[in-house]
């Protein structure tokens, strides 16, 4: 069994640290992003881009990895581990993509609760920058 072209892609862009053009190519324009620490749903291609370009910043990196990944059909869920300022991370990616193959659906949920206090602190500061 061949991986999802969409999976594909997406490691490919957390490979080669998280290139913006590669990130657009990827995503649907009525793509929908779940944050750990936003309440309501991010909608729209623009929005889920800023979110995700600042994610894959925040929380990628040397420390990243995924490790282990539940395929079925166009969703997946793919479990990362990662170190912030000392703080261990574990969280899961839930990702779906529509028929042409784009992302429509990202879910982050992270724990435990000081991971996501600090990851809250570090995404606050990269989507200020990137706004301003």
């Amino acid at each position: 069994m061949s991986a999802h072209p969409g999976l594909t892609a997406w490691h490919a862009y957390m490979a080669d640290g998280g290139d913006p053009q590669r990130l657009r190519s990827l995503l649907a324009d009525d793509a929908v992003f779940h944050s750990p620490v936003v309440h309501t749903p991010q909608e729209g291609g623009d929005k889920v881009f800023a979110y995700l370009h600042a994610a894959s910043h925040v929380l990628g990196g040397e420390h990243f990895r995924y490790l282990r990944e539940i395929v079925d059909g166009d969703q997946a869920c793919l479990e990362f581990q990662t170190e912030l300022d000392g703080i261990q991370i574990n969280g899961v990616d839930i990702i779906r993509w529509n028929d042409a193959g784009k992302i429509e659906d990202f879910k982050v949920m992270v724990r435990p609760l000081k991971a996501i206090n600090k990851v809250w602190e570090k995404m606050a500061a990269m989507l200020a920058a990137q706004a301003g």
